[in-house]
């Protein structure tokens, strides 16, 4: 038993060592970090090393609880003030957005399958599940990417995307779920789909109120309870997190919907410990989202995908350059001030990932007939492939060309730890010292800086970190960190 137990151990550190390794030529060239993930496990899988892991059960288990922290971090992680001008927009597409994109792909898989293609077969019901299933979007390996590029994006789009990608998983499970039981029950009466739709806003309704209401008694708690270590907060807010999911299931709501509400309410109320425990969370956070990509690319056999590429193609190509964008234009008719440009470049960011895998094993853990429960999968499987491939190493190439980056300074720190109250006025940043600052002097003094804005730290190309002084030399590459009310002075 112990030698089972060290080898699975010593498995599964190679693979988040060899993942995380991984993670640097990603940022190198622009590959999203999700299609590593999925290629390590594809490559330590039963076609690739020979690690042999077919337990659909298991990895449904483990792709739930990681769902849940992520989705429970990224509630914690947003700001009210930052979603509050695009929080219609950002709903509209995350409810309605995903029924159209189901809608649309929905009825054209149905035509495209039964009529181009002998080899294959789908029901009406069937189609629409698989549309279901990657009607979401993902939105980790996005902003990875952005952000490695150094690409930041103007008019809101930015909390917007986050915003929709947070809050449209919980849509597309519940269209996943209710057509498995429609599929199952093989019942198609009028009363049947009633109850599914009654089901449907069931879930929702519970979803949401349990979300709010067990957030804010999550907050009380934690405020309340008097613990004797601090390090135990964390732990508090993570049993929080997971009884919000598992209680709002257990009454038949919305746990995904609940856990990313809930986490939107702690995240923006003032708690004990409220750095730490969101900093601890930013490592769950990552933890969840490889172990999550290493079980689905394991998951898979890389033959299997080679019989239903084409129709992978098909779809794949429908779903990028049809549905996801008439679902942005329609969602976002009322909203008549949002720029084209903007609508097109959301409609790009329709990028699938890890969810619609995890979503496409709900068929086959429920006993849907095996041939169309694996076709599926590795139809799904496919198109999330094919969606990073194009999608996700593009995005900052049509930021670009839309004229949507923007190289404005924000409070974003990686050589000083800090982190600024919400409240404070002031904004802190850090800078490179370049060549083209070093032609008046290499003193601190001599540094072409904008009024109203001062020094606080500097970091030499050696490593060293010194308290601001006037006469300090600088070399290039040097970091300064600055704290200012003139961002504009500094671009």
């Amino acid at each position: 038993m112990n030698i089972h137990i060290d080898s699975l151990l010593l498995t599964g550190s190679i693979l988040f060592l060899v993942s995380l390794f991984a993670t640097k030529a990603g940022t190198r060239f622009g590959v999203p970090i999700l299609l590593l993930f999925l290629g390590v496990g594809m490559i330590f899988g039963t076609s690739g090393v020979g690690i042999q892991f077919e337990n659909y059960g298991m990895a449904q288990a483990i792709g739930t609880l990681a769902l849940c922290i992520i989705l429970f971090s990224g509630g914690l992680d947003t700001s009210y003030n930052d979603i509050k001008p695009i929080a219609a927009q950002g709903t509209i597409l995350a409810t309605l957005g995903v029924l159209l994109t189901a809608f649309f792909s929905g009825f054209f898989i149905f035509y495209a399958v039964n009529n181009w293609f002998s080899g294959f077969s789908i029901t009406f019901l069937e189609a629409m599940l698989l549309a279901s299933v990657m009607s979401s979007t993902d939105s980790a390996s996005v902003f990875a990417i952005l952000r490695g590029k150094g690409v930041r994006l103007k008019n809101n789009l930015k909390p917007m995307l986050e915003l929709e990608s947070g809050s449209n998983d919980p849509m597309a499970y519940m269209l996943t779920v209710v057509l498995i039981q429609l599929i199952t029950s093989g019942q198609h009466e009028a009363a049947a789909y009633g109850h599914a739709i009654l089901s449907f806003f069931l879930q929702f309704i519970i979803g949401v109120g349990a979300g709010f209401g067990l957030g804010k008694a999550a907050v009380w708690l934690i405020n309340k309870i008097k613990l004797d270590n601090d390090s135990f907060y964390p732990i508090l807010l993570f049993a929080c997190g997971i009884f919000i999911f598992s209680g709002t299931d257990l009454i038949k709501g919305n746990g995904f919907l609940a856990v990313y509400l809930a986490g939107l309410v702690i995240g923006n109320s003032k708690f004990a410990h409220k750095r730490l425990s969101l900093r601890v969370f930013d490592g769950l956070t990552w933890i969840s989202q490889i172990g999550l990509f290493l079980t689905l690319g394991l998951l898979v056999n890389p033959y299997e995908l080679f019989p239903v590429a084409l129709v992978s193609l098909l779809i794949g190509a429908f779903m990028i350059l049809g549905s996801r964008p008439l679902s942005v234009f329609i969602s976002l008719l009322p909203f008549r001030k949002t720029p084209v440009r903007d609508k097109i470049f959301v409609s790009w960011v329709g990028l699938k990932g890890a969810v619609p895998i995890l979503f496409a094993i709900f068929p086959l853990v429920a006993g849907l007939e095996d041939g169309i429960a694996h076709f599926i999968f590795n139809v799904v499987f496919f198109i999330t492939l094919m969606s990073l491939l194009i999608q996700g190493t593009s995005l900052t190439q049509v930021a670009n060309v839309l004229k949507l980056s923007n190289d404005e300074y924000i409070t974003e720190f990686k050589d000083f730890d800090v982190e600024l109250d919400k409240d404070v006025k002031y904004m802190m940043t850090e800078i490179e010292v370049t060549e083209e600052w070093l032609k008046n002097g290499n003193l601190l003094k001599n540094m072409p800086l904008p009024k109203h804005t001062h020094v606080v730290m500097v970091k030499r190309d050696d490593g060293k970190y010194l308290i601001s002084n006037e006469n300090i030399v600088l070399t290039q590459n040097c970091k300064l960190m600055v704290i200012t009310t003139d961002s504009d002075g500094l671009l």
